[in-house]
């Protein structure tokens, strides 16, 4: 048996780990280490913001998996049972000392952690569980931590995991639950949600206050996030957001994570030969964003497109606004905050500053451009106390928006 370099374990299991792109920490636990003591400590009291923050900032984590060895066969994934790929395995120990160095490095802020799974659900689990709870009792690490919660163990682990991990997650997989059965046979619906629903209610439970007013121990406080892989099925757009509209109400998510799905070697003639484009997974969450923020509902979004796919040339919203000119022109001095959202190009910081300022004046079409950076795409869209536009029902309209939108760069591949 050949004996692996920790410096190729690494290798092995950071590269198999980039495919899980639930991977964020907005919102984690205070663990103040201004007093001195403690290791890791990356919240002054602020809060934290890991992975790609809305500014576009990139923090760091230790992104790896405890083992790329998985009992299960799922087609779409490279490290199946039946896949023909290096394995590799840390300890507890290794995984425990390589976030130790490399945040003493300043090379990382915290840790995330995935597996394959291993014997069992509850045995993997265990191995995580370990990995947090020595971090945290053994060295005083108050750095973040995302533990990927194994459907299918038992609510003791997952309890337990929830105790020392800032954040959970387990992936929903695939959009529609007739092609999770059919291309990964050995998980089950139902046991996702399951375990969706377990740390929902930790959640939940740990906000609650005994009738003394003691706090319940917190759990996992970033909340948790869930991941679909985009393209490896037939479901459309339309039933992407559907599913994700539904998580959301159902399991309080913080993010639902959209991943392109991405050709592996020896896969299975029920896959793509080829990965959807790019942009596709970038809509998706514009998409998200629509629902999570400015108040879309799902059907609004796709309506009128009898394929249920999102446009690949015009941004969400925009081409919502052009399929509903009769909404169009508002005027930004009196209209309400939720009619203001929907205006292309003005965001939810920009909304917010622009009812701020119309308080003491009215908004005319400079005051437009300071708030959002650019009143190209609004002027058709907006009317102003200096302007109000001419030409919105001209038939090239769309077209120009079109014309601006293919001169931009494409969204390239994460990998």
């Amino acid at each position: 048996m050949v004996t692996l370099t920790l410096r190729r374990k690494l290798e092995i299991l950071s590269d198999a780990a980039k495919y899980d792109a639930s991977c964020a920490s907005s919102g984690g636990k205070s663990r103040d280490s201004r007093n001195g003591k403690g290791v890791g400590a990356v919240t002054g009291g602020m809060g934290v913001c890991h992975a790609y923050t809305p500014d576009g900032r990139c923090v760091s984590l230790l992104k790896i998996l405890l083992t790329n060895f998985c009992v299960y066969d799922c087609a779409y994934c490279v490290n199946r049972v039946s896949s023909n790929t290096p394995r590799a395995r840390f300890s507890v120990e290794e995984v425990v000392g390589l976030t130790l160095d490399f945040y003493k490095r300043n090379y990382i802020e915290g840790l995330f952690l995935s597996s394959g799974v291993v014997k069992t659900a509850d045995y993997t689990q265990e191995e995580m569980n370990r990995v947090a709870r020595t971090l945290r009792e053994v060295h005083d690490f108050r750095g973040y931590i995302h533990l990927k919660l194994i459907a299918g163990c038992s609510p003791e682990l997952a309890a337990e995991a929830g105790l020392y991990a800032d954040r959970l997650s387990v992936n929903i997989e695939l959009p529609k639950d007739e092609s999770l059965i059919a291309l990964a046979p050995e998980k089950a619906p139902a046991t996702i949600r399951r375990a969706m629903g377990r740390v929902r209610f930790g959640i939940e439970t740990g906000k609650d206050r005994s009738h003394k007013g003691t706090a319940a121990p917190s759990f996992a406080p970033a909340g948790q996030s869930t991941q679909m892989i985009v393209g490896a099925d037939a479901a459309t757009d339309a039933d992407i957001l559907v599913r994700a509209d539904g998580l959301y109400g159902s399991y309080g998510l913080r993010r639902v994570y959209y991943s392109a799905f991405s050709p592996i070697p020896d896969s299975s003639s029920v896959l793509p030969s080829q990965r959807p484009h790019m942009m596709r997974e970038h809509r998706l969450y514009q998409a998200d964003w629509l629902m999570r923020f400015y108040g879309f509902q799902q059907g609004e979004i796709v309506e009128g497109r009898g394929d249920g796919m999102l446009d690949l040339t015009l941004d969400p919203k925009l081409a919502w606004a052009l399929a509903n000119r009769a909404g169009f022109p508002v005027d930004v001095n009196t209209a309400e905050r939720e009619r203001l959202l929907r205006i292309p190009g003005l965001g939810v910081k920009s909304v917010d500053r622009l009812i701020g300022v119309r308080r003491y004046k009215a908004i005319r079409l400079e005051d437009l451009g300071r708030l959002s950076g650019s009143v190209k795409r609004l002027q058709p869209f907006v009317i102003c106390a200096d302007w109000r536009p001419m030409m919105l029902d001209d038939a090239n309209l769309e077209q120009r928006f079109r014309a601006v939108a293919e001169t931009k760069p494409v969204q390239m591949s994460l990998f």
